[in-house]
């Protein structure tokens, strides 16, 4: 009879170990985006992607808001076309002119996109969620020096990018660089 007790004990024991590593494999995946998991769609051309892969984060000052979520080959143009699945929450919050950039995490880290934002103006906000805009909203810079500006929502493309640095060809020009001279 103890010895059946231990066997269970044990079988316990081992189930809740089992269920401990699946949750911590989960968390680690992390298979989600933070709030309620919508998310909207941008892509950006980019002459060299380097070694950015798919699900790749997606990152604001520092702050996860999104991850890669395809990488194609632009079949007119072709280089690399990156697919960017970003939390809903920042739907139209950024204006057409924000940067994107493929980043490296340390010296031989893995890389990521970083996103300089524009915030968009209240007036491009309100036209990018279907809104009417008054008079009296539109009032802001763009207005003032003429230069009209849209925020960015699902599907659009952003134009201003900043390909890769690869470590292999930078020493390369270093290198051939120092043996011209």
């Amino acid at each position: 009879m103890n010895t059946r007790k231990i066997e269970i004990l044990v079988g316990l024991f081992v189930a809740l170990g089992v269920a401990a590593f699946v949750m911590l494999a989960l968390k680690v995946a992390n298979s989600g985006l933070s709030g309620n998991g919508e998310t909207y769609t941008l892509q950006a051309k980019f002459e060299n992607i380097g070694s950015l892969k798919t699900r790749a984060p997606i990152k604001v000052g520092g702050v996860v808001i999104g991850r890669v979520d395809g990488i194609q080959i632009h079949p007119q143009e072709f280089v690399p076309v990156v697919s960017m699945s970003i939390d809903k929450n920042y739907e139209c919050q950024f204006s057409d002119t924000s940067s994107v950039s493929i980043l490296t995490s340390g010296i031989l880290g893995e890389q990521y996109l970083g996103i300089s934002p524009v915030i968009a103006a209240e007036s491009a906000k309100q036209k990018c969620l279907g809104q009417e805009v008054t008079s009296e909203d539109s009032v802001d810079l763009e207005s003032l020096f003429g230069v009209e500006t849209k925020a960015l929502k699902d599907g659009d493309m952003i134009t201003d990018t900043k390909s890769a640095l690869v470590l292999e060809e930078l020493i390369g020009q270093f290198l051939f660089n120092q043996g011209s001279e």
